[in-house]
């Protein structure tokens, strides 16, 4: 299966299963996200929410091209880039802490996967960046919304977003990307951030976790993410795009 989904001492992972493929997004895994959300997000007994990716070269490379640029078209490219920008919105207001493990490197659309979550907790040999200014769209699903919604120093968004640079752990730790990096086993990463916000009660984290939606709910973000995947949709379909991606496939 592309995805694996595990509940666990109040602990629900959401795993990426595609390693072979640096565990890019497609249709199969797009469906188990919701699957995972319709499971998760009323769940009382859920104290965290893990996004992850299989094995330790990659937690997302972002969409899959060997099955999406087969969308050549505005019109064929705006359903998947407007499902998973609702996915995403929903992974951001999911009424419990989300953690990404970064277990691997990430890019493009797996950095909009991560931004989405509310903390990164990332492996000190991975590198990230928003590359998808390279395929000459912009991020698609929420992304650059999301980045502007939780960063709020809009010069240092739009570098990060505009120069579509790829960078190490440290730098995205300096910026603030990163909420924090661990050495070794993904597993132990995630235990010793967990054991810190464990010292409270869930409910805490829950309480803040609201006022955090109100917010994002009275600030219309999900219409804004919605409107940044017609935005990328209209770049999808363009000469540009294809060529881009075309070039990219044939030097893999």
């Amino acid at each position: 299966m592309d995805y694996n989904i595990a509940i666990e001492k109040g602990v629900a992972t959401f795993t990426i299963n595609r390693p072979d493929v640096h565990n890019a997004i497609n249709s199969a895994v797009m469906d188990g996200l919701k699957q995972f959300l319709d499971q998760v997000e009323d769940d009382q007994r859920i104290a965290y929410a893990v996004i992850t990716g299989a094995g330790d070269r990659a937690f997302c490379s972002g969409g899959d091209l060997s099955e999406f640029h087969a969308l050549r078209t505005a019109e064929e490219a705006y359903p998947m880039l407007s499902t998973m920008a609702g996915l995403l919105y929903r992974v951001a207001t999911l009424p419990m802490p989300v953690i990404a493990l970064v277990n691997g490197s990430a890019v493009g659309g797996g950095c909009e996967i991560a931004t989405a979550c509310d903390y990164r907790i990332v492996s000190a040999s991975a590198k990230a960046g928003f590359i998808q200014g390279r395929l000459a769209i912009t991020t698609g699903w929420g992304g650059a919304t999301l980045l502007f919604e939780k960063d709020g120093k809009h010069d240092r968004v739009f570098r990060l977003l505009s120069e579509a640079e790829v960078f190490t752990s440290d730098q995205l730790l300096e910026v603030g990307w990163v909420t924090e990096i661990y050495e070794g086993d993904s597993e132990d990463g995630l235990q010793r951030f967990l054991a810190k916000m464990s010292v409270h009660h869930p409910d805490v984290h829950r309480a803040y976790k609201s006022v955090a939606i109100r917010k994002w709910t009275a600030d219309f973000m999900r219409d804004r993410m919605l409107e940044e995947a017609r935005q990328c949709s209209m770049l999808w379909g363009s000469a540009a795009h294809h060529a881009a991606v075309d070039q990219f496939l044939n030097n893999k």
